[in-house]
């Protein structure tokens, strides 16, 4: 096995250290929550210029156990098990069909040929002629069903993926890219399609082959029999070892695939970033290196699969030559005749069949066992509602949010939430202050039960939201991101996907509420215009009112505001500040605003700094006490009336 080794041995590929991970572009309903990027789990921002990103987390490095592999496998294809029974019944008439040939060839030879008993021919050729005629048919129906059902398999499997994807928390988007996501997903699922197909029916039709053949030889000569089986036997233990050299190689494929996929997408979602620094080069060059590791591997696997292409010929000519040597001496001492070594030939194909299609049906094989492997381990990932605690099911909410002494560390030994109190009564606004970094976006995340608090307690509505089932929660809650995430679809399509079947006019009252009509209604669709990827097509004052519409439409008891109109001109956020306040009317809601002018009505304000909660109050009082809020305040006030200040360039000392 050194030798396989070292065909297969290749150059390790060490990644670059500066390198980022990436945003998981939009959780199911709210997105990734990075409230621009402020208090992360794990980092991840967009990717800058650099090498390609370091290898997905949360794959296991264990090789998982044949038995586990196996259970794990009768779970997806149990729901076709009717199916395989039946395929495998029809599978049984095919391959005794297909003995025909070389048994019907002994009495051609011996009582046809040699005895000339020529009215035998009519029965032997009519066997062979319906048998040919049984099995052409029993394979067509074999390989439309089986192909099929394994279409249909794949198709609900990365439905069944998807679907747990979406309901997996945040965490697990923090620790993966957006692409390896996607790949995992998409191409990892579609190798499994080779363990209900065409594939597995070759396979597993070889080996029922290949033991009728065994009992036939036998009777015919046990000594040949004999000898060709410790060729094979000791054949098949040398391509076992070159399968386990292989079976990691094919595994490393789907890993580098989805890391080059995960670059390649964050590169396309980047244009601008990329396009702005010049960057087309480097990023050409960070996929290439991606290309050419992909390349290397797939050579690695092409030298394994041609390797045992060279060892099974060798081992079908060996075996050959020794069944030639051995029936001349068989034959010539006349306990063999001529038809009866033909017929030896003929099955000893089919008995050394499974050999050769170890190259081609094995390879496929081994592939649809890395890509069961890695669907397995996102499947075992564990939901949000699946936590042991979360049994409640939470009705309408009044909109009360309380935090009891509040702890939080998003790393163990390194909290950045210290004993946080408040209450928010309903329909209250409460404001959250503080430079970048204070916990401001952390105290959001446990709101919305992204992440749990390590210590403490957050009632909504005196329960224990880490008791509560949190999709329950969340469809009582909105959300408004500073930069708003729109899809690639129309305006109506964007506007309703908080509520999908929302009546016309509720949808035309939101639009109109939030604005979205004063441009809507000057495009020649409408509302069915495309905005295009993360609504490239609009304006960002446009972006965020078709955002304003979806929360309204939504119709929250908690609602949260993530500097909403932090990043916009002041003639939009006037058109915007008129759909906000009637968005926050008898709404709980949470406000996080750099500008600090736009917070004066909040019924409280918590400024924030260093995990804790250093004042609070409302704007006039915060203000009279001349501390941390007033400086705050003043020094932006300052700074937005200095002319020479680029705007926003005071943002960074609030």
């Amino acid at each position: 096995m050194a030798f396989v080794k070292r065909l297969l041995a290749k150059e390790s590929y060490q990644p670059a250290k500066n390198t980022v991970s990436v945003s998981f572009a939009m959780a199911p309903m709210f997105g990734s929550f990075s409230f621009g990027g402020r208090g992360k789990a794990v980092s991840r921002s967009s990717s800058v210029p650099g090498d390609l990103c370091k290898p997905e987390p949360r794959e296991s490095k264990q090789r998982p156990k044949p038995a586990k592999m196996a259970t794990e496998m009768w779970v997806l294809v149990r729901p076709l098990r009717g199916l395989l029974a039946g395929s495998l019944l029809l599978l049984a008439v095919n391959r005794l069909c297909s003995f025909a040939i070389p048994i019907s060839s002994r009495y051609l030879i011996n009582e046809v040929m040699y005895k000339h008993e020529l009215d035998k021919l009519p029965f032997i050729l009519g066997a062979v002629i319906g048998s040919t005629l049984v099995q052409g048919v029993t394979t067509d129906v074999l390989f439309r069903q089986l192909s099929n059902a394994g279409l249909r398999f794949i198709t609900e499997l990365r439905i069944r993926v998807q679907q747990h994807v979406g309901r997996l928390p945040i965490s697990f988007y923090d620790a993966n890219q957006t692409g390896a996501i996607v790949a995992r997903i998409m191409t990892d699922v579609e190798g499994i399609r080779n363990i209900i197909g065409p594939g597995l029916l070759d396979f597993v039709g070889g080996l029922f082959t290949a033991l009728i053949a065994l009992v036939i030889l036998i009777r015919i000569s046990a000594a040949m029999t004999i000898l060709t089986l410790g060729i094979l036997a000791v054949s098949s233990l040398f391509l076992r070892k070159v399968f386990r050299v292989l079976r990691p190689i094919v595994r490393e494929r789907s890993r580098i695939n989805a890391e080059v996929s995960g670059r390649l997408t964050e590169s396309v979602a980047g244009v601008r970033v990329v396009k702005g620094y010049q960057a087309e080069e480097n990023e050409a060059r960070v996929f290439a290196e991606g290309a050419t590791r992909l390349r290397d591997n797939m050579a690695s696997s092409v030298a394994a699969q041609s390797f045992l292409s060279f060892c099974s010929i060798m081992i079908l000519g060996l075996t050959v030559a020794l069944i030639m040597y051995l029936g001349v001496h068989e034959v010539t001492a006349h306990r063999l005749d001529i038809g009866g070594y033909v017929e030896f030939t003929l099955l000893l194909v089919f008995m050394a069949a499974p050999v050769a299609l170890l190259v081609s049906v094995g390879t496929q094989l081994t592939e649809a066992f890395a890509g069961l492997e890695r669907t397995s381990e996102l499947l075992n990932e564990l939901q949000e509602d699946t936590e042991p605690t979360r049994t409640e099911l939470i009705g309408p909410i009044v909109g009360s949010v309380d935090f009891e002494d509040v702890v939080f560390a998003y790393r163990p030994g390194q909290p950045v939430l210290h004993g946080i109190n408040f209450n928010c009564k309903p329909g209250t606004v409460t404001a959250l202050v503080g430079s970048s970094g204070s916990g401001k976006s952390t105290i959001i995340s446990l709101i919305c039960g992204f992440h749990n608090a390590a210590g403490g307690r957050v009632l909504i509505d005196g329960i224990d939201l880490s008791r509560v089932r949190l999709g329950s929660f969340r469809q009582q809650l909105g959300v408004v991101f500073q930069e708003p995430f729109l899809f690639d679809g129309s305006i109506r399509e964007n506007v309703c996907f908080s509520r999908p079947r929302a009546s016309r006019e509720l949808f035309l009252r939101a639009c109109r509420i939030a604005r979205v009509d004063e441009f809507a209604e000057r495009f020649p669709e409408k509302y069915e215009t495309i905005v295009g990827e993360r609504g490239v097509k609009l304006s960002g004052g446009q972006r965020q009112r078709i955002s304003i519409a979806r929360a309204i439409l939504a119709d929250p008891r908690i609602l949260i505001l993530d500097e909403a109109t932090n990043s916009l001109d002041s003639e939009s956020e006037a058109m915007i500040q008129s759909g906000l306040a009637h968005l926050m009317e008898g709404r709980t809601t949470f406000v996080i605003a750099h500008r600090l002018s736009t917070i004066r009505r909040a019924d409280q304000i918590l400024v924030v700094d260093d995990g804790r909660i250093v004042e609070r109050g409302s704007h006039g009082f915060l203000y009279d006490l001349r501390g941390r809020y007033y400086q705050f305040y003043i020094r932006q006030h300052e700074l937005e009336s200095n002319l020479f200040l680029a705007p926003g360039e005071g943002d960074r000392f609030a």
